[in-house]
């Protein structure tokens, strides 16, 4: 393989197609020639990008995102332990997990490691879960942030039971609420009252880091 840049459109291409084993060893491939590992997980969250775009257009079937989703997280478990992030000064715990009705966790488990690198407790609650399992997890280990992925557009109203749940609860102004994924944007957080939106995983670990600022 020749180039860094070669290598990593090779990388992309073979996540996409959800080829596990040449994922891994182009992952491989990566670190031993020294490639940055942020660099490579940009190139990473590309390839879901493109995964999500061709099955919104239907050029991709349940079948062939769950093949990518496994080349993906072969390829990260190789490039995971290389990360480089800031350790934050502002140490929190954070919940997160993907919304009720979101079942592909590659974004979240991508924001988990990067915000485990930057020094915060995350715990990390899976899929498709719904408002109450995060308030209720958010009070039980006594959370500063919710982190909410959303890759579908038709589960975004379920923030708005977050939003409500926490009120209820008189937690509102006591944990905030960080949303990412496809399916919503900085518009997202002013149309249902979240704290920020995290455009890609380090500006997600950014938008932490100034919520718990905001707090201090």
């Amino acid at each position: 393989m020749g180039s860094s840049e070669e290598l990593l459109d090779a990388l992309r291409k073979v996540v996409v197609l959800g080829d596990v084993w040449k994922a891994r060893k182009m992952a491989e491939q990566a670190v031993n020639q020294g490639l940055p590992a942020n660099d490579a997980l940009e190139e990473l969250i590309g390839a879901m990008r493109e995964v999500d775009e061709k099955y919104e257009r239907k050029e991709f079937f349940v079948i062939d995102v769950a093949a990518a989703a496994s080349a993906m997280r072969e390829a990260f478990k190789v490039f995971e332990p290389h990360l480089q992030v800031e350790a934050t000064k502002v140490k929190g715990k954070i919940v997160i997990g993907a919304l009720k009705g979101n079942v592909q966790g590659l974004g979240k488990d991508i924001v988990t490691a990067m915000l485990r690198a930057a020094g915060f407790q995350v715990v990390d609650i899976g899929v498709n879960i719904p408002p109450n399992v995060f308030v209720g997890t958010a009070v039980h280990e006594d959370a500063q942030i919710i982190a909410i992925s959303v890759s579908m557009k038709e589960t975004v109203p379920f923030l708005k039971d977050v939003v409500d749940q926490l009120q209820q609860k008189r937690l509102r102004s006591k944990v905030k609420i960080l949303i990412g994924g496809p399916a919503v944007s900085e518009q997202t957080c002013e149309e249902y009252g979240v704290d920020a939106y995290g455009k890609d995983a380090r500006d997600g670990v950014n938008k932490a880091e100034n919520l718990l600022r905001n707090e201090a």
